[in-house]
């Protein structure tokens, strides 16, 4: 915690839908003081809640993390009274984010041109498979597809095998990080004209900016660039290199001066003015045979001896992190990089800070995800004003 205002501090930010694409954008906007008020469908509410390869308590071990710092309220969207209700929640909003197959809020007669209609300032953030537009709009899209699209799946994994998936739902997280930045970039453009605008964020889109020079390499050189598995084809050495334990290490060592400080390190000083490796493109052109070099060395040390023969001289490289590593690091502990959050469920669960670092106006954690609708009661009566007995009714009746 931090006695530090948060720079969103006063932002109300409606949440709608649900996975991942949307709802980890409207958990950075938490984790720096926005008010979110996530909506939920009565009964079950985000799939997230049960989704994840563990659970505790029959609890998932996946919402503390997604859904913190979040309010959460129920309505039943298919209702006209639910649609009402969040349209009025919208009013009072700065900033809606929704992650809804393109068209959805649409038919509810939430599209944008509705909503700023009696909201000018509106800024509504909408993150899609492809977008509000184009020929696939209308097209179902989760994030497994948006990465193919998008080309990163082609260029994950190696040579010989078919195409695979990096181990987090990167498509999804990505989108919503471009959300995010689309959010504040409109925010500040606000501030100059007070007016609000929609932002509009395919999950292969956010995936595609990520991929470096592969279309003027394609344009100019006709190249396809392909699986290569653990390297950069002709970056070297910067590979995984065995130890003699068993586990891997990382070294990083292609730019010259860093080569020479490695070569210095494995008592071969001479490699570095080897014609065969003195240059970025002799190092790249005999990349298999420097790497097996290097392997032929280091499989003769622990991880802590390479690692500490590294440091010494200057050398990029490091272990290969799970998360047993990172709760014992020194460095993990130092920038508090893991905190412990008190839960009802689960008691103290350790999870990832907020990122990045501000100096003056930091993120903080205030409380993991909520239970369904913990907050009903709080935010339909401070921001509808609605009393207890008409809670009752929309809840016998349904709606929320």
């Amino acid at each position: 915690m931090t006695d530090k205002k948060r720079p969103l501090e006063g932002l109300r930010v409606i949440e709608m839908g649900a996975f991942i694409a949307g709802p980890f954008c409207g958990q950075i906007l938490a984790d720096f003081g926005a008010e979110v008020i996530k909506i939920e469908a009565p009964g079950h509410g985000d799939p997230m809640r049960q989704w994840g390869r563990h659970r505790h308590n029959g609890k998932s071990l996946w919402w503390p993390v997604l859904a913190r710092n979040k309010k959460s309220v129920t309505l039943n969207l298919k209702t006209e009274k639910g649609r009402q209700m969040a349209k009025e929640l919208i009013d009072s909003a700065d900033i809606l984010v929704e992650n809804f197959r393109a068209g959805m809020l649409d038919k509810w007669g939430m599209d944008y041109e509705t909503l700023k209609a009696s909201n000018p300032g509106l800024i509504m953030i909408r993150v899609s498979g492809y977008g509000q537009t184009g020929p696939y709009k209308d097209k179902p899209g989760f994030g497994s597809i948006g990465e193919a699209m998008g080309g990163i799946r082609y260029i994950t994994g190696y040579p010989d095998r078919p195409p695979t998936r990096i181990g987090v739902s990167i498509g999804d997280s990505l989108t919503s990080v471009f959300g995010a930045i689309g959010g504040l970039v409109a925010l500040h453009q606000r501030d100059k004209t007070g007016k609000g605008q929609m932002v509009d964020i395919g999950i292969y889109e956010a995936v595609l900016s990520l991929m470096e020079s592969m279309i003027p390499e394609f344009q100019f050189a006709g190249e396809i660039r392909e699986r290569t598995g653990s390297i950069l084809p002709n970056v070297a050495p910067s590979n995984i290199y065995p130890t003699s334990t068993g586990g891997f290490f990382v070294i990083a060592a292609n730019a010259d001066n860093i080569f020479g400080r490695l070569c210095k390190a494995m008592g071969q000083p001479e490699l570095a003015e080897d014609e065969r490796y003195a240059t970025h493109k002799a190092r790249g052109e005999r990349q298999g045979e420097l790497d097996d070099l290097i392997s032929e060395w280091t499989k003769n040390y622990t991880a802590e001896e390479l690692q500490k023969m590294m440091d010494d001289n200057g050398v990029p490289a490091g272990l290969i992190f799970t998360p047993r590593e990172m709760l014992a690091d020194p460095h993990f502990k130092a920038r508090n990089a893991i905190i412990e959050v008190a839960d009802r469920s689960f008691g103290n669960v350790k999870m990832q800070n907020v990122f990045p670092l501000l100096s003056e106006t930091p993120g903080t954690v205030e409380w993991t995800g909520p239970e369904l609708g913990e907050h009903n009661e709080a935010i339909y009566g401070d921001v509808l004003k609605l009393d207890e007995a008409k809670l009752e009714e929309l809840k016998a009746e349904g709606v929320i």
